[in-house]
């Protein structure tokens, strides 16, 4: 993508985020109030992901899982049906919203994965990267937590060298519709995706 390609994607991400902040923020705060009722404090969940070129930023999200001592756990078991509410609607990605408006993420590109998957890639998986991460992306609208990693990443890098604008338009219309259909949200008998192991495994 060209600098001034790269400037609007910015003004874009800014000015969107924001808006999307002032609309939605009864929302937000009905949703914070609820988490902090149903599962308690905290409310937000942050953790470290790796962003553009690898470099880690802190990733937020609404807290969705607990065990039984309130502690947040990735397993479909620790899923309470709120929880699940909320990521089946994708409402708890919106805090995120804040790292797009600090320029860690955009609104679109690769999403953001683990750090300790950092040194499982191969040199092209690599490459998405070259982008920062996004809200959603071009495997979210492809197949989502039912495509296979492999499958993930060659969407990923053929984003990277694809990438436009009108690119980024057509992945946010067609976000809204997966979001809507509800569907290729979980793997099976996973609450989201199986841990990447990498080629070696």
């Amino acid at each position: 993508m060209k600098t001034n390609s790269l400037r609007q994607k910015r003004i874009i991400d800014l000015m969107m985020a924001l808006t999307l902040l002032v609309l939605l923020s009864p929302l937000l705060l009905e949703i914070g109030f609820l988490i902090r009722i149903l599962l308690g404090s905290p409310i937000i969940f942050s953790q470290r992901r790796p962003g553009l070129h690898g470099r880690p930023f802190t990733l937020y999200k609404f807290r969705t899982m607990q065990d039984a001592c309130g502690n947040p756990l990735p397993d479909e078991r620790h899923l309470i049906s709120f929880g699940r509410v909320l990521r089946n609607l994708s409402l708890d990605e919106l805090p995120a919203l804040f790292n797009v408006i600090k320029g860690e993420m955009s609104l679109v590109g690769p999403r953001p994965l683990l750090m300790q998957y950092l040194n499982r890639y191969t040199p092209e998986q690599m490459r998405r990267h070259e982008a920062l991460p996004g809200l959603t992306g071009w495997a979210q609208v492809n197949g989502r937590n039912v495509l296979s990693w492999g499958e993930k990443f060659a969407l990923n890098v053929w984003y990277i060298d694809h990438r436009s604008l009108w690119l980024d338009a057509k992945i946010m219309a067609l976000t809204i519709w997966e979001i809507l259909k509800r569907e290729s949200i979980n793997q099976r008998g996973k609450a989201t995706a199986e841990e990447l192991l990498g080629e070696r495994n």
